[in-house]
């Protein structure tokens, strides 16, 4: 067994082309030392590389995708190591660890889209989504072999990665109601409560949500600094709204802005005590509070699409919504114009109802008399 615990954390032992690589991972948990066994075997490949005298050869795939991971891919915030990890074994086992990076091309990259767009979604009958072959196969794909040629000056086959994107159907805006919301509040278990309105109010993805630190959080400049999405770091105003919910959290946890109550003693955790939320038990949370307050097709990303239209709604000004969801792109945003459409709508409506104070009139001579 490669990865074991003694004391309170846990170590990695393993081989690697007759050589042994062992130490302590400093984690306590054994997913987070998962993830650390797992640069240390990326960066142990790269060292055999390096001392067998194969720096100067062509990469294969699992040397391209071990040294992309050391560089790039264990800083990824939220499940993105995770996610990542994932990626480089299917796309290891599909390409084969040996091949040359320069060896991969056009009809390569096309079987291997065709092979994952055939696979069932996980815990499921329904197979995966544009979206996610997209995310999880060919943009990884891409990224490495794309920093191989540009920053590692590695021979690489042209590749037309357009032609291999799968059109993703557009991302459909599912706003909770007032009814709705009120009654996820009934059925969410407490301690999770601010989290979630947070992620309402301000539009926070789910991994910003989780990552949040005091640190993050400036009182006095009225601000709040996001760790976004790609490493993106940017500030969004911290409204009264916002900072009487977070005010009302200090002193729960010294770094960690949002944590929950342990409901039982396991694991390192005691019962009664506060811990930072995780993404998992963020995502389980909610997931089981939905049925429970009886709303459908809903999810937590879908907190995001909730704050975007009520600002909208509320300002008639997409830009703003531009500005709070850190778009690069208004584009992007254009997909919550049905919100003003809508009110406009709504408001035509209204206003062909409403009976004038004074209707025109037909005179004798037939010219129309206000």
């Amino acid at each position: 067994m490669s990865l074991y615990k003694r004391g309170s954390t846990f170590y990695y032992d393993f081989w690697l082309s007759n050589r042994r690589f062992h130490g302590d991972t400093g984690a306590a948990s054994k997913r987070e030392a998962l993830r650390i066994e797992a640069v240390k075997k990326q960066e142990a490949a790269l060292a055999v590389k390096k001392a067998d005298g194969a720096g100067g050869a062509v990469l294969s795939f699992k040397g391209a995708a071990s040294r992309y991971f050391v560089e790039v891919g264990q800083h990824l915030r939220g499940d993105g190591v995770d996610n990542l990890l994932w990626s480089l074994a299917w796309l290891e086992k599909e390409i084969g660890a040996t091949l040359p990076i320069d060896r991969i091309d056009n009809g390569l990259v096309a079987r291997l889209v065709a092979k994952r767009r055939g696979e069932k979604a996980r815990n499921t009958d329904r197979l995966v989504s544009a979206a996610t072959v997209n995310r999880s196969m060919t943009e990884p794909l891409r990224k490495i072999l794309r920093r191989a040629h540009d920053i590692w000056h590695q021979p690489i086959a042209r590749i037309k990665w357009r032609d291999h994107m799968i059109r993703e159907p557009r991302e459909r805006v599912r706003e909770l109601r007032v009814d709705e919301e009120t009654r996820l509040f009934q059925v969410l278990r407490p301690d999770y409560h601010p989290i979630v309105l947070f992620a309402i109010l301000t539009g926070c993805r789910l991994s910003e949500c989780v990552s949040l630190r005091w640190s993050d959080v400036d009182f006095g400049g009225r601000q709040i600094v996001v760790h976004g999405k790609g490493g993106k770091i940017a500030p969004i105003p911290l409204p009264p709204s916002v900072r009487t919910l977070l005010i009302s959290l200090k002193g729960h946890h010294p770094d960690s802005v949002f944590t929950y109550v342990a409901q039982r003693t396991r694991d390192g955790r005691f019962f009664g005590q506060r811990y930072p939320i995780t993404r998992d038990g963020l995502k389980t949370a909610f997931r089981r509070a939905l049925p429970n307050a009886d709303i459908e097709n809903y999810r937590f990303h879908d907190n995001r699409h909730t704050a975007a239209t009520r600002i909208l709604r509320a300002t008639g000004n997409i830009k703003l919504v531009k500005e709070l969801l850190r778009h690069d792109q208004i584009t992007t945003t254009n997909k919550y114009a049905h919100v003003t459409h809508d009110d406009i709508l709504n408001a035509m409506e209204r206003a062909a109802t409403v009976s004038p104070t004074e209707s025109p009139t037909e005179t004798k001579t037939g010219k129309l008399k206000a």
